[in-house]
């Protein structure tokens, strides 16, 4: 059982310091890879909770292979996001207040598949051609990430 999951025994669905380490994983063609979540049904990247005494790199190289079956080669921090646009209410009423570490991934092995019980389907998406229902932690994440493409600068 997991850190978060054995916090909530005692703190309920109260809200929480809720620390992620989170991939962004594009394409030789600079499409972005979404994944459609089956709690509430909205794309959004690969990530999730980072565990007691995990690097963070450790954790989202697990979280995007548990995810999708891809090994990440390659991890570029790209930035961390929190404040009031992080708060989150999961479908199960559990709140987090979301400290989200977020890597880019270029260079990536293995074979797409979905982790059951978690993700319903993964699509690579071009950024101009993103799906409505982003899940709403990782709107401000993948909007930043869009402009930094739109600009130009390159990790």
């Amino acid at each position: 059982m997991g850190y978060v999951s054995e916090l909530r025994k005692y703190v309920g669905h109260s809200p929480i310091v809720h620390t992620c380490a989170s991939v962004i994983v594009e394409n030789e063609k600079g499409q972005v890879l979404l994944q459609k979540r089956a709690d509430n049904g909205m794309w959004g990247y690969c990530g999730g909770s980072v565990e007691l005494f995990e690097r963070v790199e450790d954790a989202a190289k697990r979280e995007l292979f548990e995810e999708t079956g891809l090994y990440a080669e390659e991890l570029i921090l790209f930035g961390v996001f929190s404040g009031e646009e992080q708060h989150y209410i999961y479908p199960n009423g559990d709140e987090v207040s979301t400290i989200d570490i977020v890597y880019i991934c270029r260079r990536y092995s293995g074979t797409l598949c979905c982790q059951e019980g978690e993700v319903t389907e993964l699509v690579f998406f071009d950024t101009e051609h993103l799906p409505e229902d982003i899940s709403p932690p990782v709107r401000s994440p993948l909007n930043a990430y869009i402009e930094m493409k739109k600009k130009g600068a390159m990790f």
